[in-house]
């Protein structure tokens, strides 16, 4: 379990509960819906909600491209199986476009301007009337340069407008019963390469299988940067210690090295969302 999801609230069920049925109540007014559904906990309990009071009229639309990795793919179709959520999976193609593979401080936005280009004209097509994703109201504190795309795309945000914030999404997922009410913080891939460093299939490949050997080893928060030849491993604070020890981190060294990383090294100050933008300077 991760900190996120603490199994006792620091809240009042009360309080999350008349969101809930506030969110419930705005999507009412909707005659159908899409919604971009990355897998995590905010955009399946946004899933969740849409298809419980829309039914029919709500999609869940998941992207598929060198960026999504394979066990994202795989929570995604877990969690529409157990759900019963209407769902399909799209391609995008934001490596297409030379401003994404820059991977400058704008790449988010690339990325969800795609996304949206393209479920914009599957809301066309299938006659829906709007489409929707899962930022919350913890989110706009860090920098997200997606929500600008978001914007001009008039994509809705109900958990945002509902003031649900993180812990509170996954509290009313575990009441919902659903299996990725403590699942652990996900981004794409391309989160884990350097600003400045262009994003490749191939490297976002290698970063794939090296957090596929954290996961194997039975790693559950982490993220695998890639500095070049060096991977630099975040791990969540509690199991800090087990990376640190030196049978497991031999062992960890091998397999990374096995992928192509010539260099290999643990991060001391832990897992953080985000690290990478701390080498930005935003005002």
């Amino acid at each position: 379990m991760t900190g996120n999801a603490a199994a006792k609230p620091a809240f009042d069920d009360g309080i999350a509960i008349q969101k809930q049925e506030s969110l419930f109540d705005s999507l009412r007014r909707l005659d159908s819906l899409l919604v971009a559904f990355s897998g995590g906990a905010d955009s399946a309990y946004l899933a969740w909600a849409a298809h419980r009071t829309l039914a029919e009229g709500a999609l869940a639309i998941t992207a598929l491209s060198p960026s999504f990795s394979r066990h994202d793919r795989e929570q995604a179709e877990v969690f529409v199986r157990s759900s019963g959520v209407r769902h399909e999976f799209i391609s995008t193609h934001e490596f297409d476009n030379p401003l994404y593979v820059a991977n400058n401080a704008d790449r988010c936005y690339h990325c969800k301007d795609e996304l949206f280009d393209r479920m914009e004209t599957l809301a066309r097509d299938r006659q829906f009337s709007a489409i929707a994703y899962g930022i919350n109201a913890d989110d706009t504190r860090d920098f997200r340069p997606g929500h600008r795309a978001a914007r001009e795309h008039q994509v809705l945000a109900p958990l945002l407008d509902a003031r649900l914030h993180k812990s509170e999404i996954r509290r009313l997922s575990q009441l919902a019963g659903l299996p990725t009410w403590d699942r652990p913080a996900s981004a794409c891939l391309s989160s884990r390469i350097p600003y400045g460093t262009a994003v490749t299939a191939e490297l976002l490949d290698k970063v794939d299988r090296a957090e596929s050997v954290l996961r194997d080893l039975g790693f559950r928060q982490f993220r695998v940067r890639a500095h070049g030849e060096l991977a630099r491993i975040e791990l969540a604070p509690g199991e800090l210690v087990r990376g640190l020890d030196p049978a497991a981190a031999r062992m960890i060294a091998a397999k990374l090295k096995a992928l192509g990383f010539t260099f290999v090294t643990l991060d001391l100050e832990g897992y953080r969302q985000g690290s990478l933008n701390s080498l930005l300077k935003i005002t």
